[in-house]
């Protein structure tokens, strides 16, 4: 779970401390999330976590986050089959759409392997669709056969 510490502003990260598969790991920060963070965090004036539970000397538990989670796409028509994790392979199949080169997706998702990163290139179907067939590059003859 995220401590306010662990927004860093200067450098655009976010510190993800025993993330997916209990490793430590930086994540990109976005301009939009950074201010809506700040937004939040104006709100609940936290010292410790950003995220606090109930009680707020700890943080929101994993089960409260997935009520949020599904809470948040129900209220976008989305249903209650999305999770954290939908929202993370999202997050990498949009990127692969947008042409990121899957060796950067694999050091944003924090992945040892490539393989375990090319699992989400099956999904990303407009990324095929715009691929230019090294045949289609060939420029053929205009005139006709050699007499």
């Amino acid at each position: 779970m995220l401590r306010v510490g662990d927004i860093d502003s200067k450098r655009m990260l976010i510190r993800v401390e025993l993330g997916k598969g209990r490793k430590d790991r930086h994540a990109m920060l976005s301009p939009q999330l950074l201010s809506l963070l700040r937004a939040w965090w104006l709100q609940c004036r936290s010292r410790g976590w950003l995220f606090p539970g109930q009680d707020w000397l700890r943080p929101i538990t994993v089960r409260q986050l997935n009520r949020v989670c599904h809470m948040a796409a129900e209220a976008a028509g989305l249903g209650s089959w999305v999770t954290p994790h939908t929202l993370r392979h999202s997050f990498a199949t949009h990127l692969l759409e947008n042409d990121i080169d899957v060796r950067v997706i694999q050091v944003l998702l924090g992945h040892a392997k490539l393989d375990t990163t090319a699992r989400y290139t099956h999904v990303a179907t407009n990324v095929l669709r715009t691929v230019l067939s090294p045949l289609d590059r060939l420029t053929l003859p205009t005139e006709g056969p050699p007499a």
